[in-house]
């Protein structure tokens, strides 16, 4: 009996500190953030944090935080705020979990929040329009008396005060409202004469604009850090600092960067006033066909558009030196396989050509079990290469301690394939294997600029509310 009232107590003790348990609310932010289930993050629309692709959300803040989220085991919430004041403020109240917007860390913003462990480096730089100076502008001094625009409440601005105190005469004016892509468009444009962009910014956007230059950095290298309200709660804080640790660790952060940048740092800006040229003149007589030949094969037209261009500059009658021909310059070979009779006919050819990608597309997907955007890069390279030298690069890839399911970790092995030493351990053999690397870094600017181009320049943001990204879909 005694035995029976002891458990009865117990029992009811157990129960009661369950339902205190359950009754008593998170006492951090990290712990509110697990129990909701939600992380807000704001942003700002650009194509170095977060913009609406083709394929959906990207950039390079919005693959962070999307690994964070899935990091945390949340669901991820993104706003976009323009206004770089209304995001310091936002993360100030508390109205976000934190802001992961290009930030850079300056003594100013330092005074307002707090920085994490910085996941890239930039400098900032003076940009020009060629064609409205003779010689390139060297010094800070050449720019003293010119039309100088920036965005409102930057780091840009920040700079700019600091080196005014140096150079009284500098002058500038600064725009709010505005994303970094309109102030290099006013350059762009011969609106004013210059702007200051973030080096990396200036990578992304010259590819649309090969008049703009950069006259000169105007600062050291900078950091750029998410931005957490400064208090005594600093859980969410201190997790996304081992985030970051681990991001930087396993080598997932540097190939985060590489993957954003790397193909545009190696694009020749002289070729898009060639390529904007043929897509003015050109491609309109062959889009409908893209439109059709894509949707058949359950392609993106203005990917299959791009791999045309790379091949022929959609000119139907071309050949090169092994023989290849057409808008899709398919082999005879693969043509007799997809049942072309005749390569020169541009439908024909195009229809061909997205069969074909569609197989590499597929067989990719099956056989390394990749899904985008590495299955894409890595189908592209195999269009061009042929799937089993691929098949060896991502073996020899293996075989030098790189990731053989990483684009910019097989990119660094393809090129091997000249050499015996190395492709004598292959099945394949011997292969140009720096080829299909031009060949995928140059479709994924030419698919870029088509975007941006038929987008009139401008991010395609869906819409401007709250967006909710399932973190699991990683």
């Amino acid at each position: 009996m005694q035995k029976s009232a002891f458990s009865l107590a117990l029992s009811g003790l157990v129960l009661t500190a369950f339902i205190v348990s359950a009754n008593t609310p998170p006492s951090t932010l990290l712990e509110r953030i697990k129990q909701s289930g939600e992380l807000h993050v704001v942003t700002r629309n650009a194509a170095t944090t977060y913009y609406e692709g083709a394929q959906g959300p990207a950039g390079l803040e919005y693959d962070l935080v999307k690994q964070f989220a899935a990091y945390l085991d949340v669901n991820l919430n993104v706003s976009v705020r323009d206004n770089l004041n209304d995001i310091l403020n936002q993360v100030e109240k508390g109205s976000v979990d934190f802001a992961a917007a290009g930030l850079t860390v300056t003594e100013d913003r330092q005074n307002r929040i707090r920085f994490s462990t910085p996941y890239q480096y930039i400098t900032q730089q003076a940009v020009y329009n060629r064609d409205n100076f003779e010689k390139r502008p060297r010094k800070l001094t050449d720019m003293l008396g010119k039309q100088i625009n920036v965005l409102a409440n930057s780091s840009h601005a920040e700079q700019l005060k600091k080196l005014k105190a140096r150079h009284p005469e500098l002058s500038w004016h600064e725009i709010r409202d505005a994303d970094s892509s309109e102030m290099l468009d006013m350059v762009a444009k011969k609106l004013v004469d210059f702007t200051i962009a973030d080096s990396n910014e200036v990578t992304l956007y010259r590819r649309f604009h090969p008049e703009l230059k950069v006259a000169l950095n105007i600062s050291k290298k900078q950091a750029l850090a998410w931005a957490f309200a400064k208090g005594a709660d600093d859980s969410l804080y201190k997790e996304a600092q081992n985030f970051m640790k681990h991001m930087e660790k396993s080598g997932e952060l540097a190939y985060l960067i590489k993957r954003h940048y790397h193909h545009a740092s190696k694009y020749r800006y002289s070729s898009t006033s060639t390529y904007l040229s043929k897509v003015r003149t050109r491609l309109p007589r062959y889009q409908p066909v893209f439109e059709k030949a894509a949707l058949a094969s359950k392609l993106d037209w203005r990917l299959v558009a791009a791999v045309s261009y790379q091949e022929s500059l959609w000119n139907p009658h071309a050949v090169s030196f092994t023989g290849v021909r057409g808008m899709m310059m398919l082999t005879n070979r693969t043509a007799k396989q997809l049942g072309i009779t005749d390569r020169t006919d541009p439908k024909e050819s195009i229809y061909g050509g997205a069969r074909y990608l569609r197989k590499m597309v597929d067989k990719v997907e099956s056989e390394y079990g990749l899904s985008e955007p590495e299955r894409t890069w890595f189908a592209l390279a195999a269009y061009n290469v042929g799937f089993g030298h691929l098949t060896d690069a991502r073996m020899l890839t293996k075989l030098r301690g790189g990731n053989p399911n990483k684009w910019t970790d097989v990119k660094e092995t393809l090129p091997l394939l000249r050499q015996r030493k190395w492709y004598r351990k292959t099945r394949f053999g011997f292969a140009r294997g720096e080829e299909p690397v031009k060949y995928v870094e140059a479709i994924r600017s030419y698919y870029d600029i088509l975007n941006w181009y038929l987008d009139n320049g401008k991010p395609k943001i869906a819409e401007r509310s709250i967006l909710a990204f399932k973190s699991s879909a990683l």
